[in-house]
């Protein structure tokens, strides 16, 4: 039966060579490109489905030759607190867990608002409570141990499991907000890694993480955290 893909991290799909895979520029996480522009993601649905005509191979790969389209604009965030990291210093860490907290319950209208609309969440797998979230990853940055929620998953997985949930929370709640729904991925990462508390306490949680004598925690901490081009910019 003859099969076609898309690829999202092209020397992945070069080392494994299936028979016809298209790679996209695009976020992890979108294949078909930004949400709600069914026009795009139908050049891209045709240009896979194509693939399966191609002369030659297998294995074919192709590149696609648009980038994801991009909604530049954000508007400010209405919010009752100052999100502006520079009034917490790296080594204040209790008042970067002050600003953390109340940084998530000015969130909480916003994401609530998004969960009402869309009747959907992505955040949960943590399971943990939004109320406790907070404290979970940053007892991390205290080298602390919290309490495990999930009984048969090791600490770490369910650490991942919190910063995809907190991550999630953010991003849902701001793209909730008046002419923030077409945000492109891009942006909203900038956004959430450059401009809020919960960005910064992230990256604290990867520099601890990575020192840990736990191999499986320091390759958490080195690579599941915070992503790579994040990583290296705040480096520089």
């Amino acid at each position: 039966m003859p099969t076609v893909g898309i690829s999202l991290i092209r020397p992945h799909t070069e080392a494994i060579k299936p028979p016809r895979a298209l790679w996209v520029p695009f976020q992890l996480g979108h294949p078909l490109g930004a949400p709600d522009d069914p026009a795009f993601q139908k050049r891209v649905l045709l240009a896979v489905l194509g693939l399966l005509e191609a002369p030659g191979g297998p294995p074919v790969l192709v590149d696609f030759p648009e980038d994801e389209p991009e909604n530049d604009e954000i508007t400010v965030l209405a919010c009752p607190v100052n999100f502006a990291q520079s009034a917490v210093e790296p080594g204040e860490t209790d008042q970067l867990q002050v600003a953390f907290r109340r940084e998530m319950t000015a969130m909480r209208p916003w994401y609530d608002m998004a969960v009402n609309k869309r009747q959907r969440t992505t955040v949960g797998v943590s399971g943990i409570d939004l109320e406790a979230l907070g404290d979970f990853i940053y007892a991390f940055v205290k080298g602390e141990e919290p309490e495990n929620p999930l009984d048969n998953t090791p600490l770490v997985y369910t650490l991942k499991y919190a910063v995809e949930d907190l991550k999630a929370y953010y991003i849902e709640g701001i793209t909730a907000q008046p002419g923030q729904a077409g945000a492109s991925s891009r942006v909203l990462n900038d956004w959430f890694w450059d401009e809020t508390v919960a960005g910064k306490v992230l990256l604290a949680v990867k520099k601890v993480c990575e020192t840990s004598t736990d191999k499986t925690m320091s390759l958490v901490g080195a690579h599941f955290i915070v992503p790579g081009d994040v990583a290296r910019r705040q480096k520089n």
